[in-house]
């Protein structure tokens, strides 16, 4: 019998395959609403983000929106770079193998879809009435 303990933690190019799993699976009209939004995977978010977002612990943040978001993209006019989804894959792995009661595919899909949420225009406080709304 074979353990997850026996086999390598998955990759970054794991991770974007199952973010793009997850992305498929939204319903419509959030897949096109959310399409030009480009989704990245790093290990960890970088010092200048960290640093922006005041957190001293790289596990802390599991993923982040960065852009414009789409309510207010017509006041502004075009946006002048696409935005981006950061997964960040080592804080995700950690959540995962604390938690033990949920598979990896669905907390990445939970983190895409919250960071989607902003992409929309919606804050952290939103986000949880509604994924609370959802359980």
């Amino acid at each position: 019998m074979t353990h997850w303990t026996d086999q390598p933690a998955p990759s970054l190019d794991d991770f974007a395959r199952l973010a793009r799993q997850a992305f498929a699976a939204l319903p419509e009209p959030f897949r096109s609403l959310a399409g030009e939004v480009v989704i990245r995977v790093d290990d960890f978010a970088d010092d200048e983000t960290l640093a922006m977002m005041e957190m001293e612990d790289p596990f802390e943040l599991t993923g982040l929106y960065h852009g414009v978001d789409i309510g207010l993209r017509d006041s502004l006019g075009p946006a002048a770079e696409p935005s981006r989804i950061f997964l960040y894959r080592r804080p995700i792995l950690d959540e995962w193998c604390e938690r033990g009661d949920v598979g990896l595919s669905e907390i990445i899909a939970h983190v895409l879809i919250h960071e989607i949420g902003h992409h929309f225009g919606l804050d952290d406080d939103r986000i949880d009435v509604i994924e609370d709304g959802a359980d």
